[in-house]
């Protein structure tokens, strides 16, 4: 360590100085490095609000109140202005390409104008290359001031009616983040009056008599090849034919697409020319490109390549290449000073199909930007994505070329490969390789949508070319397995970064096409996880289209999967989205209807409130062996002994009638509950009175022989005769306590009076002993407390019992007792010999409220001379 000089070996400390303390030398410490924040976006698309969620999954709920979207205005004529340049391809760099002029055309212009001028709508046919889109052109700037809401130009390029009319409604309308479900959508478009342009349309019958009908206040121009099937019948259409170029016409175009006059040889290969494509416009604008290379190529620029620049732009070396390629900067002007070089004329069958010689003319950035759109299938990515694709900082220069050559042709906002140049590349040798370069230009994509500085918009004006670059991915066709599993975990990078894309730029036909191919790539690849992610996005896509069905097999799917995985938070995502297909389908009143099929409840159950039943169904369906049997009665052991309750045996409870207003009848439920609960409360006395007179009939019937039998029974109280004093029994008093008067207990103690309980739980312990009671006259009162005491003191001699301890031989039983219980701690007094008396009749107080003691004394009690019942007590 050196004081003097420190170095790096002080681990970072060197600067904890003077400096550090000064804040001088001290670099700022770098950021932490923050993941990119999830793009989330709200749309409202009807009445739903719809979440944008790339994590998880998006959501979608009811529009809460207040967050309802502006309603939509008119735009201005500056922001249509706005829009059309937006829909317009963007213009290539480099040179210019020659402007050409709009030959043998004025026919079919000035009679679409006048249509269009009617209000009325037409339908121009033309083969690929007859110049539809140029006409469009000329025709769209003749009606600018036509229709209130000015010109709108559309591409029918894989696009249905659907998805037309939702750009039409964006064409004209202002409603940032709004996607109007069908009905406002068809209510919006009536009040639009505009020209619709649209090229390339690729549908009709229905779907066109469809578009037609939803915006009537807009006349159309439809440009169609001849192959798309044909209008409705019922279709106000007119139909423009358009026709190939004369001689005449196409040599004039050739001398406008090359700058020059054309020499005689050049006019009689031209003649040639149109014989054999038939006066396509194309094809002569291909060769006009063709000659011009030509007259590059005859140029010997050596000495105008003395820094290498050509070299390093073009790449070859040998002088021939070297001529071929400084020759771009000439246009064929004869001069003295330069060498010309004699390069023939291509044949004719270059001339017919020139793409394949066209491309080998070109720099080595057009070459491999034209090999990318061979590989998506004709889509040419944006001249932005070029310089990353082609590895060359000015490969977006090739896009000129290859405009400026006849190769590609304008779709809407962007290019793609003109008709006939794909399949003649494929056939000169442009196949191998391709599926690497999809590979390479869906990582891009896949990179490129996800960036949080790409806004909705430019994702879903790309999204030909991104969908291309997923299905190239899909069927595998490169060579090796690993390689195939790579390209389809790539698509499913690129569906999952593209998707949310589309789906907050409102491209939603790309959306689902997305969703689409991402889950069959998940699919392949094994990714449960992104597959239930794909279901979940087409279930809430299914949703926004009113599709309920689809949306509830993708949701359900999808939560099947994520439960798998232990993925809360997307199950729970799903299973909200799930209860609002239920809530939209009117699933809420599926229960009633099953409930309805459920049987009533049984005669002694308390019924709930519901609803009445449609319609006088039986309760229980017959068994198929017979027929229906009656009910069996509540108590069939009873049935033919009490007839006369058989008829009160409850019937199942039917429903209760609706109200008058519809409503279900609460109170007639309940009244009917109660009156079923009346008649199970009389069912159930009913048993217990029979059952109490077989207990009693049981009970008191005994051997005649001796009518007093010397034991204590339920309905008699041990009653014993204090000794014959001549003094007056005591009463028990009034106030006696409850365990003294309505308790029965099987001990000896001496009592005046007998008292008797109606609870069938008392017993009697054996060994207890049972006075004679004797007096003048069977007079009785009945006291409140249920105890009956007598009024003359007994005459006759009585039985004394001693309190000696001895186990009785012979127990007595208890009428309601289960079983005898003996207890062998209850004194046992010794009887006496009495003295026969005539035995007084007593009356055993019962409780008032027991139905059965009311049955027993009613039952088994002889009438009285004075008129009561007293029960037959032995003493």
């Amino acid at each position: 360590m050196d004081p003097i000089n420190p170095g790096s070996e002080e681990y970072g400390h060197d600067t904890e100085g003077e400096e550090a303390r000064q804040g001088r030398g001290v670099p700022a410490p770098a950021p932490a490095a923050t993941p990119a924040r999830a793009r989330v976006v709200r749309l409202v698309s009807g009445e739903l609000l719809l979440t944008v969620n790339p994590v998880d999954g998006s959501e979608i709920e009811p529009c809460p109140p207040g967050q309802e979207p502006e309603a939509p205005r008119p735009r201005t004529p500056e922001e249509r202005a706005e829009a059309a340049r937006a829909a317009a391809p963007p213009v290539p760099p480099g040179p210019a390409a020659p402007a050409l002029p709009l030959l043998e055309r004025q026919e079919e212009r000035e009679r679409l104008t006048a249509i269009l001028g009617r209000g009325r709508s037409a339908r121009l046919l033309g083969v690929p290359g007859s110049g539809r889109t140029t006409l469009l052109d000329a025709v769209a700037a003749d009606c600018a001031g036509l229709a209130p809401d000015g010109v709108v130009r559309l591409s029918g390029h894989h696009r249905t009616a659907g998805e037309l009319l939702h750009e039409l409604f964006a064409a004209v309308r202002h409603a940032p983040g709004q996607r109007p479900d069908r009905t406002a959508l068809l209510d919006r478009l009536r009040d639009v009056g505009a020209v619709v342009v649209v090229d390339d349309l690729e549908f009709g019958g229905a779907a066109l008599d469809e578009l037609l009908a939803a915006a009537p206040e807009c006349a159309f121009l439809l440009a169609a090849t001849p192959d798309t099937p044909v209008p409705s019948t019922g279709a106000h259409l007119e139909e423009v034919l358009l026709a190939g170029l004369g001689r005449g016409a196409a040599l004039k175009l050739l001398e406008s697409a090359v700058g020059r006059t054309l020499t005689d040889e050049e006019a009689n290969w031209a003649g040639d020319l149109w014989f054999e494509s038939e006066g396509l416009p194309l094809r002569f604008v291909q060769a006009g490109a063709l000659l011009r290379q030509r007259d590059r190529l005859r140029v010997t620029p050596a000495e105008f390549d003395a820094f290498g620049a050509l070299e390093e732009a073009f790449g070859p070396t040998d002088p021939e290449a070297a001529a071929k390629a400084a020759a771009a900067s000439f246009d064929g002007v004869a001069d003295p000073d330069v060498e010309l070089r004699e390069i023939p004329l291509p044949s004719l069958g270059e001339g017919a199909a020139p793409a394949a010689l066209l491309a080998s003319r070109l720099s080595r950035s057009a070459q491999t930007a034209l090999r990318f759109a061979v590989a998506l299938g004709g889509e040419v990515p944006h001249q932005a994505h070029l310089p990353a694709l082609v590895g060359d900082t000015h490969a977006d220069a090739a896009l000129g070329e290859l405009v400026a050559c006849g190769l590609l042709s304008p779709a809407g906002p962007r290019y793609r490969l003109a008709a006939g140049v794909l399949t003649q590349l494929l056939a000169q040798g442009y196949e191998p390789g391709a599926a690497d370069r999809a590979h390479t230009a869906a990582q891009h994509y896949a990179w490129w949508a996800a960036h949080p500085s790409v806004t909705p918009e430019r994702a879903a004006a790309e999204a030909d070319a991104l969908l291309a670059a997923l299905t190239a991915l899909l069927p595998g066709s490169a060579t090796a397995a690993e390689a195939a599993a790579e390209h389809r975990a790539t698509a499913v990078l690129l569906a999952r970064a593209a998707a949310p894309a589309f789906a907050a730029g409102l491209h939603w036909g790309a959306w689902e096409r997305a969703l689409r191919a991402g889950q069959e790539a998940a699919r392949l690849t094994g990714d449960v996880a992104e597959e239930a992610y794909f279901h979940h996005e087409l279930g809430v896509l299914a949703i926004c289209a009113g599709n309920l069905e689809r949306a509830r097999a993708e949701l359900e799917a999808s939560i099947g999967m994520r439960g798998v995985l232990a993925d809360k938070r997307g199950t729970v995502a799903g299973r909200r989205a799930l209860a609002l297909v239920a809530d939209l389908s009117g699933e809420h009143a599926a229960p009633a209807a099953l409930r309805a099929e459920e049987p009533v409840s049984p005669p002694r159950g308390t019924p709930a409130a519901r609803p009445a039943l449609p319609g006088p169904e039986p309760v229980t369906a017959p068994l198929p062996g017979g027929p229906a049997r009656p009910p069996a009665p509540a108590f069939p052991g009873f049935a033919d002994t009490f007839s006369g309750f058989a008829d009160k045996t409850p019937a199942p409870a039917a429903p209760p009638e609706p109200a008058k207003d519809g409503r279900s009848g609460l109170a007639g439920g309940i009244l009917a509950g109660a009156r079923r609960n009346l008649v199970a409360v009389g069912a159930g006395a009913l048993l217990v009175a029979v059952l109490g007179t077989v207990v009693t009939l049981g009970a008191t019937s005994g051997n005649g022989d001796d009518p007093t039998p010397q034991r204590v029974t339920s309905d008699s109280t041990a009653t014993q005769s204090a000794p014959d004093d001549g003094t007056d029994t005591e009463e028990t008093p009034e106030d006696a306590e409850p365990g003294e008067t309505n308790t029965p207990t099987g001990s000896a103690t001496p009592s005046p009076s007998g008292s008797g309980s109606a609870s069938p739980s008392s017993s009697t312990s054996p060994g207890a002993t049972g006075g004679s009671p004797s007096s003048d006259g069977p007079s009785s009162t009945t006291s409140p407390s249920g105890t009956t005491r007598p009024t003359t003191p007994p005459t006759g001699p009585s039985t004394t019992s001693s309190p000696k301890p001895t186990t009785s031989p012979k127990p007595s039983s208890s009428s309601s007792s289960p079983g005898p219980s003996t207890s062998p701690s209850s004194p046992t007094p010794t009887p006496t010999t009495p003295e026969p008396t005539e035995p007084e009749p007593t009356i055993t107080a019962t409780d008032e409220n027991s139905p059965s003691n009311s049955a027993s004394a009613s039952l088994s009690s002889a009438p009285a001379p004075d008129g009561s019942t007293p029960t037959e007590t032995p003493a």
